[in-house]
């Protein structure tokens, strides 16, 4: 499922009776500039396919489980791999018995194989952001009362004036706080004053969103637009924070793509938040569902000054083992629809190397966040799908744990996949699949009372 279509219909259909009906010039004019998108792209992808010498790649399944190529939801079908890359083995095959050599030796290998076949790197000098709060507002969230800021990042464009970039952010915070308060960021979006969501079904239980939950707590919550400063698609690679540093010329097949740039937003957020008196900066969080479940994930891991993760059916690309065949697949990654996520380097593993290639995969990337906590968050597959692989994300939870049990931290305390509705949370890698749709909603009451144990 595609969150952001999702999220741009529900806009559509709320906002119908607000506004006129789009005329026949608006209509060629959309449609022109998705064409001209679409065609942006497929000559970006096809420059890196280019680069990297690849004449074809493997199609990826369909997520349609009616189409002839539907992806495999057999579990029986669903491992072929036999072994994981171990993430306490080195380089030179020794094993990693002690942490500091973890820190040391294996932790930097793994991080230098996803900056390098994966997420790509991160550009030595990225420009300064100079965050300015356009409006503070007093505001009601549910019965509470908040204070809200919206803020403004502005990136330094002065060694390439042709592109400037903003991030946009909002952060509330209650207003009766007695001193600096926890905060969760969520990559996501902030709508338009006067824009309100479709109601729910009839019958539907009413549920209090996540930014009145937290409020409730004491804790605040903000919001950063990732598509604010990178694009999401490949036309975008030449603009946006990605262009800006490579002076609007295309990347190289090692340069960071859009779910590292969105991750440096948030680092760039965490800038502003140690300048903000309201913000205890020893108790952030990090949350996102579907892309951005990939990017906080990926956030987490790479910032330490997050203190815990809330990543929401993040599939593959995320907390979902890649050499499982099961739902999406790397093939459907690397095509011109998403490559744009990932270095150019990971197209190589849909031709001519496979998944099975990959020196690293998604328990790696949860083992990173070590010893923080990681709460992994998936959907029912009867409402939600089987896109995302359940099943795929549990297991990289497990496969994470030896580096947590090494690190003095609990795991997930079993390597059996739980019934739904089932909450794993003894340890700082923690599992619960929701009985709902894609979305994060139904394991937010979970996930604060989990991280009430760290963000006291």
């Amino acid at each position: 499922m595609k969150i952001i279509t999702c999220l741009i219909a529900l806009f559509t259909v709320a906002s119908a009776s607000a506004q006129p009906q789009r005329s026949a010039a608006d209509s060629i004019r959309r449609d022109s500039m998705m064409r001209a998108v679409q065609k942006s792209t497929q000559q970006d992808y096809q420059n890196m396919l280019d680069q990297l010498h690849i004449t074809s790649t493997r199609p990826g399944p369909s997520g349609n489980p009616q189409a002839p190529n539907a992806a495999n939801s057999d579990e029986s079908k669903a491992s072929p791999y036999t072994t994981l890359p171990d993430p306490l083995v080195l380089k030179n095959g020794k094993k990693v018995t002690a942490a500091k050599i973890w820190w040391s030796q294996r932790r930097p290998e793994i991080v230098e194989d996803f900056d390098r076949e994966v997420y790509g790197r991160v550009p030595a000098n990225t420009p300064k952001v100079n965050w300015e709060i356009t409006r503070t507002a007093d505001t009601t969230i549910g019965a509470i009362k908040a204070i809200t800021k919206y803020l403004l990042g502005h990136v330094d464009n002065s060694a390439y004036p042709n592109i400037k970039v903003d991030i946009q952010l909002t952060l509330t915070t209650p207003a009766n706080a007695k001193g600096p308060v926890p905060v969760i960021t969520e990559f996501g979006f902030v709508f338009p004053p006067g824009f309100r969501m479709p109601p729910p079904p009839a019958g539907t239980p009413v549920v209090k969103n996540w930014q009145e939950q937290l409020l409730q707590k004491g804790w605040g919550a903000a919001v950063i637009v990732p598509t604010s400063f990178q694009a999401d698609n490949g036309a975008g690679l030449t603009q946006g924070i990605i262009g800006l540093v490579n002076k609007g010329q295309p990347r190289k097949p090692d340069d960071w793509g859009t779910l590292k740039a969105w991750a440096w937003g948030a680092s760039r957020a965490i800038d502003y938040y140690e300048t903000d008196k309201a913000v205890d900066t020893k108790r952030l969080g990090i949350e996102g569902l579907s892309r951005y479940g990939k990017a906080a994930i990926v956030a987490m891991a790479y910032e330490p000054r997050f203190a815990i993760a809330f990543v929401g059916s993040s599939g593959a690309g995320g907390t979902k083992i890649l050499r499982r065949v099961f739902g999406e697949q790397v093939e459907n990654l690397a095509s011109s629809g998403e490559y744009h996520w990932f270095a150019g380097n990971f197209i190589k593993y849909t031709g001519p190397l496979t998944p099975n290639d990959l020196p690293v995969d998604a328990h790696e990337l949860v083992a990173l966040c070590a010893p923080r906590p990681v709460f992994i968050s998936v959907g029912s597959p009867t409402v939600e799908g089987q896109w995302v692989d359940a099943k795929g994300m549990f297991l990289a939870g497990v496969h994470a744990g030896p580096v947590y049990t090494l690190l003095g931290k609990k795991d997930l305390g079993t390597t059996e996949f739980p019934p739904i509705e089932t909450a794993l949370v003894d340890g700082e890698v923690a599992f619960r699949q929701h009985s709902g749709g894609h979305t994060t909603g139904p394991n937010w009451e979970t996930f604060i009372q989990y991280a009430s144990r760290y963000l006291k």
